[in-house]
């Protein structure tokens, strides 16, 4: 099958790498504009639990820790079962960028899925990630 794997989104900030990185790790910063609420054990084999007021919930398995610059996890695939432990693999990389910051989002492991599934958890990633990185702009800009 010749399914393309990732989402690739990169994002010119005008906050510096430390700011960026807390609202990318924190509680505050992932239940803001990620979620609605959040609780985040910060290491790696540490999780992150999101919840939004519509009831759904989230946990990032955080794979990844390289202060300021490298934050990844995994999580469930849009569209199957809970239980199902087929994952994705999510890493922001941070770069300073003059006085702000390049924010380098990559999804990946879509793949492993067959056509059906995966044209669903492809496509609502791809417009979730869209809209999140939105969320994360304006909660950036408020702060």
């Amino acid at each position: 099958m010749g399914f393309p794997d990732r989402i690739e989104r990169t994002v010119e900030l005008t906050q510096p790498p430390t700011r960026v990185w807390a609202a990318l790790t924190t509680a505050e910063g992932l239940g803001t504009w990620f979620g609605n609420s959040a609780t985040v054990d910060l290491r790696e084999g540490g999780e992150a639990k999101l919840s939004w007021d519509s009831g759904d919930q989230a946990t990032l398995h955080i794979e990844r820790v390289d202060e300021p610059a490298v934050f990844a996890f995994t999580w469930g695939i849009n569209g199957l079962a809970a239980e199902d432990p087929r994952r994705t693999y999510v890493e922001f990389t941070l770069e300073p960028a003059g006085a702000g910051t390049r924010l380098r989002m990559v999804e990946s492991g879509f793949a492993q899925l067959p056509e059906d599934a995966y044209r669903k958890a492809f496509e609502s990633n791809t417009g979730g990630w869209t809209h999140e990185l939105g969320e994360l702009v304006e909660y950036l800009h408020a702060a």
